[in-house]
């Protein structure tokens, strides 16, 4: 994986900025995007700094257009590409069944499953054209479990686990793996969201058979090695990062 392209959404905070910082560190080339430019240009500042080549891509994965767009401006920049994270997503509105609507599932439905099925969609043209490639999907332990309260975005990455695991299989022999690493409670700001108080957020911290949070940092050394030769075998898996909290 010497100094590959590497292609992230949702990359301006959390693990999708740690991740590009791992990135840039292990010498890699980094397309990173968001729908903030401000953000995204101090990110590539910041990146390059550290002596990366980096660039910043504006997209809102909910729109096929800005990922097409995303997807052949990285082509463009760098003629290839060999990694793609997608990280984007959002906790959508926490709360009952009987307080969801059509519209609170669309606002997280549209960006956690519509956005992951865009990416890979263009990533893939790109990658089973090269005859090699690695996407890796952010999932979560509710990908594979439930959770009172979360309905919709539980059933996002549900959605996205199931996507992981069939694209996987219809790429197996084309080069390209497919695969999602699925964080357990991680402590970001999305998490603080998520969980609206400090007593939720230890609460959730309870849950965890190693009792602490996990830090965007191992999450993103998690992302790189699932992308590199190390882990050339393994393809459609779910890996849990999770502190045993997935068993």
């Amino acid at each position: 994986m010497s100094s590959s392209v590497v292609l992230i959404t949702g990359a301006l905070t959390g693990i999708g900025r740690a991740a590009a910082v791992a990135f840039a560190k292990a010498g890699h080339r980094v397309v990173v995007s968001g729908r903030k430019p401000d953000a995204g240009e101090a990110l590539v500042r910041e990146l390059r700094a550290s002596g990366a080549e980096a660039e910043f891509v504006q997209a809102d994965v909910r729109k096929e257009d800005d990922v097409r767009r995303l997807v052949d401006r990285t082509v463009e920049r760098f003629g290839r590409l060999d990694v793609a994270v997608n990280n984007a997503g959002t906790e959508g509105k926490p709360g009952p069944i009987t307080d969801q609507t059509a519209e609170s599932y669309a606002a997280t439905f549209d960006t956690n499953v519509l956005g992951v099925l865009l990416s890979m969609k263009h990533e893939a043209r790109v990658m089973k054209g090269q005859g090699s490639g690695n996407i890796i999907n952010i999932s979560s332990t509710y990908g594979h479990e439930g959770a009172a309260g979360a309905s919709i975005y539980v059933g996002s990455k549900h959605a996205v686990e199931g996507i992981t695991k069939s694209v996987a299989l219809e790429l197996a022999k084309s080069g390209v793996r497919v695969n999602a690493v699925a964080p357990g409670p991680t402590d970001t700001g999305m998490l603080t969201r998520f969980t609206g108080t400090p007593e939720n957020k230890a609460a959730l911290v309870t849950t965890v058979p190693m009792a602490r949070l996990g830090l965007s940092e191992e999450l993103a050394n998690t992302i790189v090695f699932i992308a590199s030769e190390g882990a050339s075998f393994i393809t459609g898996h779910v890996l849990h990062v999770d502190g045993g909290k997935s068993h």
